[in-house]
């Protein structure tokens, strides 16, 4: 939410006092309680939480929710949500820190809990990898020669969900928060294109007893060991009770009849996995499925309450103690989607009817690894329903259809305070704490609404829950979004990966026959190298507890190519000089590690050669392009650097927030006095955009019907000048300027632009002239090239990844993009924000001593014995012949020749800090 939409929120009481906009929250779970909580503790008190059951075991998924918390995690935000959930729950006494065991039973999966742990040390989180006899010694259930080692974390444990809700929710009533149960919310109300409010009903006794015949009756007991009946006589029973309090508190409210008007400023659906219908009264989507899993528990086999929470994710099981009892949940079963309408009625309807043959290889797994349950028989179990979305991660923010409408769903008691503290924090202050990228509600492309994709996807979500996830694995449903060359990259047997729903290819098989020995190691270093399936990362893998988190959302692929990042010519770092004629790449690069080897082809270095010697194309139709019709002050006013540049100019600049933080990096071309092609990192930036546009300001995604090459190469101008009607000689087209005209029969716009750090072109043309466009650049003898040569050579040349290397928890000066600002060009958003000292953090590249092994991203960095930073982006540098890692850390550490050390599975690989870029440091290839 922007400022401008932050403004609207205002209102004045008769004495002229500023006052704090209404709150609606829809859902009084674990995560409702917290962010009533969080948004009274910021001064915003006149917050009113509608729950349809009771309070506070409310039915949904917190009253049943084991509670354990691991706070381990690939995504940085996803740790740090749970570590300030942990902090929380435990200063409420919510918390029990009985820590946490991660046992394996494979080779593989010990060498992932390194990897886990490696992650712990980036994020703060304490741990370590222990052998059998300790792990036993923590668990003695445990069967030690059926393992080969664990990971424990001390501080993770079980948050006490009901009891969170309820200090979460005491706290808030403090402070004047309303908390109204059996209250069902039935419309969101609008009034002037934004949310105003809900109409909500009072849920009668009647209406109550109704919703419970249509469930399955039969005894079920909830998680904190208190029995319950489910069906019609359990709901009459517990009616008697909860009705007449219900009748109170609603008639305290001025309601006379069971249905009434609660007015708001923001409505927040906090619904859990009811989430969906919810949305359908905003007009908004919420891409998220409910699917059930399973969960026991034992007679006595000697637990005991001190035990700490353990993970057997080699067979998808996890298990905690409940006194001398376990309680077994498991992810090993086929998937259970559940549909609304089949939920259970009565008092728990999120506790489906257990299903005892599901379940059955599930109890064989745990008496496998935990002997103790050999003669141990099951007492109780159910089929809880929890939320499940199609890249693992929540869905928190501000509806596009419905401004004032908000979601905070598809979190998890892990999560929960963590995620309500952020939503506070965006309401209140008009952005959040932390970086929200991965988590953001509008993060997803219309074709990625679907509710096809989003249930196939979740799906997968669940099945890969505890799987062992590379960051580079592809999701599992694929040609969301093809570009117009999509056949004729099929039939060079490109490999494709996945990002943000298109079909991207990483390398060619057909660039296999320009090296001999390339052809036969391609194939084997990637898994699913058949063109139809591919592999790379998708914009968001699942942020599950155990599963990988996403690579980052799309670059703007055209953006930071611009100046270079840090590789600018005014960065100090270019001093050192280190350029490609300090480094020789070997004739034959060193065979990869297994891990590093994974959708990755050698083929890539041919590609990545022909790139520097000769001319290659890459597909850059995914980057997404908007066309801005306006004034230019209106770009100037949202941007960090100079736009107001003659017509054919482009620049590189950044997309800030009011505290200062890069939301995004992008390229504005201008093509006109009032016409700008404009490259942003996707559907946020986009939204952005509409919000700050004034009347007469016209902003529109142009993605779809477009298409892009980027041509690059020491040959380029070579190429193209005989196609074009452009004058592309040194003088005429210079580098960030842009031209109009055609290529061959094709019209098109072309940006002197790279990412890749030599001289060419981006080329945009519309869809319906992409195979054209194509076909005479083929013609011409342009190779092909995929993203996995990119990626090297952007490193090379030092260009960010916005997502990735850079968030908006970064400033411009931290992350080396001070060159994109220019404070004498007028005021700006987050101009104000900006420090005048030196950065304290700084993105540093790293030049790696081992060639055999690549990092994939947020392995930790030490110094010494000290963890002092992460990796953000790597690659193999197949010009200069080593690979190439970019991480933050210290401003004292990231001066060049530095070593340092990057943690990778149980051992560390050497590197120095490096001046960069390491490429052509005075850009004159580019500007060739």
């Amino acid at each position: 939410m922007g400022e401008r939409a932050r403004g609207d929120l205002e209102a004045v009481d008769p004495g002229g006092q500023l006052m704090a906009p209404k709150v609606v929250i829809i859902g009084a779970g674990v995560v409702g309680c917290a962010l009533a909580d969080e948004l009274t503790a910021r001064g915003w008190t006149d917050v009113t939480v509608l729950e349809q059951g009771p309070l506070f075991v409310t039915g949904g998924s917190s009253s049943h929710a084991p509670g354990l918390v691991f706070q381990t995690n690939p995504s940085r935000t996803m740790s740090r949500l749970a570590k300030y959930t942990v902090e929380k729950l435990s200063g409420l006494g919510c918390f029990e820190q009985v820590g946490s065991l991660e046992v394996a039973t494979t080779p593989e999966r010990l060498a992932e809990l390194h990897r886990r742990f490696g992650f712990g040390q980036s994020w703060g989180i304490g741990s370590r990898v222990i052998d059998p006899v300790a792990c036993a010694e923590l668990v003695p259930l445990l069967d030690k020669d059926r393992i080969l080692g664990g990971l424990h974390v001390p501080t993770d444990g079980l948050a006490l969900a009901v009891r969170a809700c309820e200090a979460q929710a005491a706290a808030a009533q403090k402070r004047g928060a309303r908390f109204f149960g059996n209250v069902r919310v039935e419309e969101v109300l609008e009034r002037n294109g934004r949310a105003a409010g809900v109409r909500a009903r009072l849920i009668t006794a009647s209406a109550r007893e109704a919703a419970a015949g249509a469930g399955a009756a039969g005894e079920r007991e909830a998680p904190a060991g208190v029995s319950v009946r489910v069906g019609a006589v359990g709901a009459r029973e517990a009616a008697a009770g909860v009705d007449a309090a219900a009748a109170d508190v609603w008639a305290s409210a001025g309601m006379h009849t069971e249905e009434g008007v609660f007015e708001a400023d923001v409505v927040v659906s906090c619904a859990g996995f009811w989430g969906p219908r919810i949305g359908a009264m905003a007009n908004t989507t919420i891409p998220l499925l409910p699917m059930a899993h399973q969960f026991v528990r034992t007679t006595p086999v000697g637990a005991a309450d001190t035990m700490p929470i353990v993970r057997h994710q080699d067979r998808d099981l996890y298990f905690r103690a409940y006194g001398e009892r376990l309680g077994i949940g498991s992810y090993l079963h086929e998937p259970m989607p559940v549909s609304l309408d089949e939920l259970a009625g009565g008092e728990h309807p999120s506790m489906l009817p257990f299903t005892p043959d599901t379940f059955r290889e599930s109890w064989e797994a745990a008496r496998d690894l935990l002997p103790a349950l050999a003669n141990a028989e099951r007492t109780d179990g159910f089929n809880g329903v929890f939320s499940f979305t199609a890249d693992g991660f929540p869905l928190l923010g501000e509806s596009r259809a419905l401004p004032g409408f908000w979601t905070a769903e598809a979190i998890w008691v892990t999560h929960s305070a963590g995620a309500a503290r952020e939503v506070a924090e965006w309401l209140v202050n008009g952005r959040p704490g932390v970086d929200l990228h991965e988590c953001d509600l509008n993060r997803f492309d219309p074709a990625q609404l679907a509710p096809a994709y989003t249930r196939e996807r979740a799906i997968r979500s669940f099945v890969e829950v505890y799987d062992i996830i590379h960051p580079l694995d592809p999701p599992h449903i694929r040609n969301i979004r093809t570009t117009p060359f999509h056949a004729r990259q099929q039939e060079l047997g490109a490999v494709f990966g996945e990002s943000a729903g298109w079909e991207r290819p990483l390398w060619y098989a057909a660039n296999a026959a320009n090296e001999g020995s390339a052809a036969s190691e391609g194939s084997a270093a990637s898994e699913g190298s058949a063109a139809s399936e591919g592999s790379a990362a998708s914009e968001g893998s699942a942020a599950s507890e155990g599963s990988a988190a996403s690579e980052g959302s799309a670059a703007s692929e055209g953006s930071a190519a611009s100046e270079g990042s840090a590789a600018s010519e005014g960065n100090a770092a270019n001093t050192a000089g280190e350029g490609d004629a300090a480094y020789a790449a070997p004739e034959e690069e060193t065979q990869r590690d297994e891990w590093s080897s994974r959708h990755w082809s050698p083929i890539a270095a041919t590609e990545a050669k022909t790139t520097r010697e000769d001319v290659a194309m890459y597909d850059m139709t995914p980057l997404m392009r908007l066309e801005v019709h306006g004034p230019v002050a209106f770009l100037q006013g949202l941007t960090s650097n100079n736009v107001d540049k003659p017509v054919g100019s482009v620049t590189y600049t950044l997309l800030l927030d009011t505290d200062g933080g890069i939301r995004s990096d992008i390229t504005v071309a201008r093509l006109g006095e009032r016409r700008f092609q404009v490259g942003v990192n996707g559907p946020v930036d986009l939204h952005w955009l509409l919000d700050h546009a004034p009347p007469g300001v016209r902003v529109r995604d142009i993605t779809g019907g477009t298409c892009g090459l980027g041509v690059w190469g020491p040959r380029a101008r070579e190429v193209i000048a005989p196609l074009t009607d452009i004058d592309v000689s040194p003088g005429a087209f210079r580098y960030f300027q842009a031209r109009e005209g055609f290529l061959g029969t094709v019209p098109v716009t072309m940006l002197r632009l790279s990412y890749v750090g030599e001289l060419g072109w981006e080329i945009y043309a519309r869809a319906d002239h992409g195979l054209r466009l194509w076909d005479t650049l083929r013609a011409a003898g342009v190779t092909a090239a995929g993203r996995a040569a990119f990626t090297s050579l952007r490193l090379e040349k030092g260009y960010r990844l916005w997502g990735a290397d850079m968030t908006s928890e970064d400033n411009p000066y931290e992350a080396g993009l001070g060159f994109a600002v220019r404070r004498d060009a007028g005021d700006f958003v987050g101009k104000d924000a900006l420090p005048d000292e030196p950065p304290e953090r700084l993105l540093a590249c790293l030049r790696l001593h081992e060639v055999g092994a690549v990092p994939m991203g947020r392995e930790p960095v030490y110094h010494r014995e000290d963890p002092v930073g992460f990796v953000t982006s790597a690659a193999f540098g197949h010009t200069v012949g080593f690979p190439i890692a970019y991480a933050w850390l210290p401003a004292a550490l990231a001066q060049p020749g530095t070593e340092v050390a990057i943690g990778y599975f149980d051992r560390r690989l050497g590197a120095t800090v490096a001046a960069e870029p390491l490429f052509d440091p005075k850009h004159e290839r580019l500007r060739a």
